[in-house]
Formats: C-alpha cells, structure tokens, sequence
C-alpha cells in the first residue's frame, strides 16, 4: 500500500523535466553554455563544490491558520558532506569527538556563553549541526536559552551507546523541513558533484516527503526549483 502511495506521489514530477532541468544545472556548473527559455547562458566553475537546493512556494496555504509542520528525512546520499558539526557532549562524547577530530563543547564550555544571545547567535551560525548527549539535552534550552531552536538547529540527540561516526554521517544526510511563518521555503538536497542519478534521487524523495507533510499534499504545492548555488533556477514543477 505504502509503496504505491509514493508511486502515486511521485507521478506529479515529470521524470523528463527533472532530468533535463539536472543535466542543464550540471552544465551550467560545470562551465558549458546552455539555453533556458530561449536564451543562452554562459555557466561558469566555481572554487567551492556548490550545492543544490530545492526552492519551494506553497499554495492554498495560511501560515497563521493552517497547522505549522515540520518533519526531518534522511536521504540517500549526503547533500552537504563538508557541512559541518558540533558535539554538545559529556565526557564520553567529547573524547570521541576528540579521537575523531571533530569540534566539541562541555557543559562548562556553554555556561561560558552566560547566556549571551549575540554569542550563541553567532555559535548557532557557526555550525550547520549539533549533536548532543542524551544526558544533557534537557539541560540545554537552561544554559542556551532558545537560540538553537530559533535558529532551527536544536541538536539531535546522542544516545549513550550510539557509534557518533554513523551519528554524525546520518546527521549530515538529514534534512528539515520547518514551516515558518512565509509560504516559500528553500533547502540543500544535493550538490554539484553528484551524479544525475543520485540528484534524481535526493530530489524525488525531498519532494515527496514534502508533500506527505502537507495537508492538501501537491495541491499545496504552487511551484518547485532546482538552483545552484550560483546557477539560474530551473523549474522542475508548474
């Protein structure tokens, strides 16, 4: 039942112009000129892998009436692999994040930010992910304040006998979607280096699990891209 659910789901998506709309991206990132809506455009390599996001604009949609949703999806293939991420930890944690090179914080680490919004604004910023063990995640909202979840990084959390190097990878591979108080949103589902197939993939299932998350699913949806970070948007549903 559930697998033809999904199929059904999947039919909104035109296979042909998700591929096309890829294979263009591709390209335009990787230097070559393509043509999109009949005008030539002159792609250009970047320094930096850049990532592809998928831009949604709702519809049929009231942010103050209708029920806010949020839902958190894990993906094939890691969208962002250099995104990066801190362990909130107990001791056991912080040696392992240690061992692993990873960046980590002590509860005596985050009671040094005193409560200070601008700092722990800037803290949030730094990272694209916490992780925290299980042991201090009540603890946190106390010594932080609200600005983890106001920044819609509120950490996952780390059980005693989790192996961080899987948590960290399925963290990365994780996405979120929150809808705040506007009707379009936007998130990185893949990057540049990817293949096609694998774009495919990532982006189908984003938009899929999107739409489960909605009340009136596709007809929620008004329009859907596909951009990298420094390309044109290519319009992936009408």
């Amino acid at each position: 039942k559930d697998h033809n659910q999904i199929n059904s789901k999947m039919s909104k998506l035109n296979s042909e112009l998700l591929s096309s709309s890829i294979a263009d991206l591709l390209a335009f990132s990787q230097g070559q000129k393509i043509t999109l809506k009949g005008e030539e455009k002159q792609g250009k390599v970047r320094k930096f892998t850049e990532s592809i996001e998928l831009q949604i604009a709702l519809k049929n949609y009231d942010p103050s009436r209708d029920k806010r949703f949020s839902g958190t999806f894990r993906l094939p293939i890691v969208p962002r692999p250099k995104s990066s991420v801190c362990i909130l930890g107990n001791q056991k944690h912080c040696e392992k994040a240690d061992q692993l090179g990873v960046d980590k914080m002590t509860v005596d680490d985050l009671k040094k930010f005193n409560k200070n919004k601008k700092l722990i604004k800037k803290f949030a910023k730094k990272y694209d992910n916490f992780l925290a063990s299980a042991t201090l995640i009540k603890q946190i909202p106390r010594i932080l304040g609200p600005g983890l979840t106001k920044a819609g990084k509120f950490p996952t959390v780390l059980d005693e006998n989790d192996n961080l190097q899987e948590k960290i990878e399925a963290t990365k591979a994780t996405i979120k979607f929150q809808m705040k108080k506007v009707v379009c949103m936007s998130l990185a589902v893949a990057n540049v280096e990817m293949t096609a197939a694998e774009i495919a993939l990532n982006v189908q299932l984003s938009v899929n699990f999107l739409v489960s998350l909605l009340k009136k699913n596709w007809q929620n949806i008004k329009v859907l891209y596909i951009k990298s970070s420094m390309g044109p948007p290519f319009q992936i549903f009408f």
